[in-house]
Formats: structure tokens, sequence, C-alpha cells
């Protein structure tokens, strides 16, 4: 096979696989869609695909409830989040369904809410029951374990079961912490290197350079270095050329005697 061929199979099974992933929380049908709303279901892609349950027990009950985003969480079509009653032979309740959802997210958290499961039998005016999952930011699990917090059915209407689960796929991206300054200083580093790099070996090995001729550009270096002292040697300095200070001769108070002609090979002898 070509080489050409098997990239472009690879990269088409990695398109179909996307592709797939990316419709998993599509599988959630929103109660009252909104851009909000599939922007807070979207986050939680990544916990997609994946079964959580928790064990409760107590005196005289024991349950199992098992969850999924988007996905089934036991043998009821639908079910995103049941019950399963281990003290009555697996008897499974279904605690909301992923098909009828609402997702509210905040700064750091994704509240997913399952609506329209099995009905109550004598609580909350037998309405049907509501699974609340509080999906909150710890960047240090993928996936933690669920937990049951309460179940609120004393009350005549708009009961729910309130679980919680941590994950990271909720957190907000963490700024940048390199400024401007440090990306520019880093850019200017790494194209040094390059060039500073390729160069000696073009030096090198192409063209056969020895000792410091192998820098490359070697020459216009030291021209820029010899222009780069003149010019400042030309800003800097305070005078023109060195000339010698003129001396001045000190000013006697009394005036210099000429010294007398000495005329006597004029005389006669």
């Amino acid at each position: 096979m070509p080489v050409s061929v098997f990239v472009l199979a690879v990269q088409l099974v990695l398109l179909a696989y996307g592709g797939q992933a990316s419709d998993n929380v599509k599988r959630c049908k929103l109660f009252s869609e909104s851009t909000t709303e599939v922007k807070a279901l979207s986050l939680l892609e990544p916990l997609t695909n994946k079964s959580f349950s928790v064990d409760v027990k107590n005196d005289k009950e024991s349950y199992t409830y098992r969850f999924q985003v988007c996905g089934e969480a036991g043998k009821t079509a639908g079910a995103g989040l049941v019950q399963i009653d281990q003290s009555a032979k697996e008897v499974e309740t279904v605690i909301g369904l992923y098909t009828v959802t609402q997702a509210i997210g905040g700064s750091d958290w994704v509240m997913l809410i399952y609506r329209n499961g099995t009905k109550y039998d004598g609580h909350c005016s037998k309405e049907m029951r509501k699974a609340i999952v509080m999906i909150s930011c710890n960047r240090k699990v993928d996936m933690g374990e669920l937990r049951v917090v309460l179940e609120d059915r004393d009350k005549e209407r708009d009961c729910f079961y309130l679980f919680e689960l941590d994950s990271s796929a909720v957190c907000p991206a963490l700024p940048s912490q390199l400024s401007a300054g440090s990306i520019i200083l880093i850019i200017g580093f790494v194209v040094l290197s390059v060039y500073l790099i390729a160069g000696f070996l073009y030096q090198r090995l192409v063209v056969g350079a020895k000792g410091v001729e192998q820098f490359p550009n070697y020459v216009f270096w030291t021209q820029v270095g010899n222009l780069a002292a003149d010019g400042c040697n030309f800003v800097c300095r305070t005078r023109g050329p060195e000339e010698e200070p003129p001396t001045y001769s000190g000013v006697s108070t009394e005036p210099e005697e000429e010294p007398e002609e000495r005329d006597d090979h004029l005389l006669p002898m």
C-alpha cells in the first residue's frame, strides 16, 4: 500500500472516530434547548460512555445507584440514572431519563437534570422522579466517584434525588502564565538558536570553514561591532578631536628689563 493511501486511510478513521465521539452528548434530549444549555452539556463530553455507581446501605434497605452521561445506565431504554433495590431481587427504578434533560452551567460546575423517572408510590403526590447530578470542578481527577447527597421527598411537589460528582472536564481553562514580552523573548531565542546552529553547520560542512570563520556571517558581524563602537564614541563624546589645551604664561607685575646692547665693538680703539 502506498504511504499516501495509508496516511489518508488513518486520517479518515480518526475523523470518523472524532465525529462519533463529538456526538455522544447529542444523545441527551434537552427539555428546553438553548445555546447556554448546549454549551454546558458539551463540557460533559469526556464523561460520556462511562458508568458511575454508588452503593447506599442502612438497617433495612440496600440500594445501588447507576449513572451515565447521555447513556443507558440500566435495563430501561433512555434511563440515565437508575436505582437498583438489592434487598428486593434487584428491582430497577428509573430516577431520570436522559431523553428529558436539562443542563445548567456555571463558572466551574454543571448541573445535569434528568426528568420523567418512575412515579412515586405514595410520596410527592405520585409525581415522576427527578435526578439532579451536580458535577463540580476538580483538576486532580478526570472522573471522580458518584456520591448520594439526599433524596428530598418529604413535600408535595418538586421532589428530587441529589448526587455529586467531581471532574476536571468542567474546570475553566487556566490563563496563560506567559506575558507578551516573555513570548517575544522565547521566539527571539529560538530564532537565534536556529540561525547559529544552521549557520555553523553550513559553514563547516558546505563551505569548509575552520576556526572562528565557522561563525555564520563572521565578517559582517565584525564590521557591525566596529560600526557600533564608532557610533557609541560619536554619541557619547563631549568635545571634538583631542587637542592640547593652550598653555598660558604668567604675567609679571614688573616690566621686564631689556638687555643692554653692547656696542663696545663700535667704539674706536
